[in-house]
């Protein structure tokens, strides 16, 4: 038991560190994903980075020799994008978000339901325009806390209500109107102290975010600003701040906080035509 509880911190480190692919695999092999598609073909976006976002297209089939596709994003290796291959006009579907991303207590994982069109033609010059993509529902999903899993109902529940949460959340973040685009260690630099200010040492706290008569109300370990709370959330918010739900959400899944909050700007620049080198 304990060599387990090893591994899964060793696990959740790599993960942690936006280290996907060594999680991703390993868990392709457990569930027979590894053996059931492989990759034939990837492009990159053309020209120099500079400060452009890179993104990749894989052409990737399976025992069938059926082919799709998977759109990946730099600076969002938590997630996949997965849609069929372009009939001859280029036309394509994108079906699902694959997403995995983990903290130094475990990981989520989970597979979403897509509405998406969009067009990639593979000539000369390879060119992909998204026409529309809007997310619906989880459809299943694993959760890694520490030696427990969750599988099945019970983690598709656990992941459903954790979304609800973190997009009421991200909604109000997005509701100040302050500056996106941060990377992930950046985003939680900046946003922690507002967020969690009990959490963080006082230099970091806002100013001002302690008055006197505030009330406190302790849970766990933590005393929590119940003023501060009402003051600076909506109230839908006041629950998941004061019960610490909202300390849990950040500290097992910041990398779903970050993809939530951006993800108006992934979508206008997946909406954009973008052209591609293929590399391999």
């Amino acid at each position: 038991m304990k060599a387990i509880k090893i591994f899964i911190v060793v696990i959740s480190t790599f993960l942690l560190f936006n280290c996907v692919s060594f999680m991703e695999k390993t868990g392709q092999v457990l569930d027979g994903s590894a053996f059931r598609l492989k990759t034939v073909s990837v492009y990159k976006i053309s020209g120099e980075k500079g400060n452009q976002q890179e993104i990749k297209i894989f052409v990737v089939e399976n025992k069938e020799k059926e082919k799709s596709i998977i759109i990946t994003l730099e600076n969002f290796p938590m997630i996949k994008l997965f849609g069929s291959f372009p009939n001859k006009e280029g036309v394509f579907t994108l079906t699902t978000l694959e997403f995995l991303s983990g903290s130094a207590n475990g990981w989520n994982e989970y597979t979403m339901e897509l509405i998406g069109t969009g067009n990639l033609k593979f000539e000369d010059t390879v060119i992909l325009k998204i026409d529309e993509i809007e997310p619906v529902q989880i459809t299943k999903g694993r959760v890694q806390l520490y030696d427990t899993r969750l599988t099945g109902n019970e983690a598709l529940s656990a992941l459903r209500n954790r979304r609800e949460r973190i997009i009421a959340v991200t909604e109000w973040m997005s509701s100040l109107n302050l500056e996106k685009g941060k990377k992930i260690n950046d985003f939680e630099r900046f946003w922690q102290p507002i967020l969690l200010p009990e959490t963080v040492l006082k230099k970091k706290r806002p100013t001002g975010w302690i008055q006197d008569a505030d009330q406190f109300q302790k849970t766990d370990s933590i005393r929590w600003n119940i003023s501060y709370t009402e003051r600076t959330f909506s109230e839908e918010l006041w629950p998941i701040r004061n019960s610490g739900t909202l300390l849990r959400d950040w500290e097992e899944a910041i990398g779903w906080i970050y993809l939530e909050y951006e993800w108006k700007n992934i979508v206008e620049l997946l909406l954009k035509e973008t052209f591609f080198t293929k590399i391999k």
